[in-house]
């Protein structure tokens, strides 16, 4: 097969680019100049008649073009690297890039990876940990573990595990619990979804807190639990998430009721090819959910 002429430095000045969003930051990567970035972008956009950015107040964009090409050419430049060690190291590593929620992370996945380094000393795992809003392709990640749903524009998802929340608090705070509704003398910790409360009020028959009722919001389900450990309030979150916690007795679940809003999922972006390291990580993963 004659492949067509592969302009490699203005894809590579592209790649950079796309995933820093800026012109600055992959000038400095690729030691490089500003105008050599600019110049090579251009020139790769002429080529492909089409633009890959548009300037936006905070700085770039990717355009619908640039964002299809960006995840192909991560995918390819990672695979040609990983090849490179591999003849460097006189060894098969591969180089796996995985990110996962902060509360999925400290709850399940870090006990567990010693297993995965002992098994699969080959794959050079990175992890990343996010707040359950990521960019895969932007950040060139294999795989995403992800709250929600299951259901991510242009993605494939793998069902992990079920994540029911109920309230959690302090001891203390327990012990003067004797009704759901003596929740409501306390300050209310949730992450970004305003219903969570509500519901659970709704499943226990109680009304649901007041607009005007005192609450803290968290973009992470670990800190929220920080905060409920000092005293701050009450917390609803995934209980089997923070199991240590409540088995070390710092966290009490007060009441029984749970309520289903979310799972979490193993996520790939359709564009990005499955390696064997991937499909590796991906089998030892699902052995490794509760049953």
């Amino acid at each position: 097969m004659t492949r067509s002429y592969i302009p490699l430095n203005s894809l590579r000045a592209f790649e950079a680019a796309a995933r820093h969003l800026s012109f600055t930051h992959a000038a400095i990567e690729l030691n490089v100049t500003h105008s050599a970035i600019s110049q090579h972008v251009k020139s790769l956009e002429q080529q492909l008649n089409c633009q890959l950015f548009v300037r936006v107040s905070r700085g770039l964009m990717l355009t619908t073009e640039g964002e299809n090409l960006l995840p192909v050419l991560n995918d390819s430049f990672d695979r040609i690297a990983g090849m490179l060690d591999r003849f460097a190291h006189k060894q098969a590593q591969e180089k796996l890039k995985v990110g996962v929620v902060g509360t999925f992370a400290t709850g399940m996945l870090f006990s567990q990876l010693e297993d995965f380094r002992r098994r699969y000393p080959h794959i050079d795992l990175h992890l990343s940990t996010h707040n359950n809003r990521v960019d895969p392709a932007a950040e060139g990640l294999d795989y995403t573990i992800r709250y929600g749903g299951g259901a991510w524009h242009g993605t494939e998802a793998v069902w992990l595990c079920a994540a029911p929340m109920a309230p959690l608090c302090t001891p203390d705070i327990a012990a003067r619990l004797k009704v759901p509704a003596d929740m409501l003398k306390y300050t209310l910790l949730r992450s970004y979804r305003r219903d969570e409360w509500a519901i659970w009020m709704q499943a226990q028959g109680e009304q649901p807190p007041a607009p005007t009722h005192r609450v803290m919001v968290f973009d992470s389900s670990v800190t929220m639990l920080e905060a409920a450990q000092a005293g701050v309030g009450i917390a609803i979150a995934p209980v089997t998430m923070f199991s240590h916690l409540i088995n070390g007795e710092r966290i009490v679940q007060p009441f029984a009721t749970q309520i289903d809003l979310g799972s979490y999922w193993l996520t790939r972006l359709q564009s990005r090819a499955e390696t064997p390291a991937m499909q590796d990580f991906a089998q030892w993963l699902v052995e490794k959910m509760p049953k």
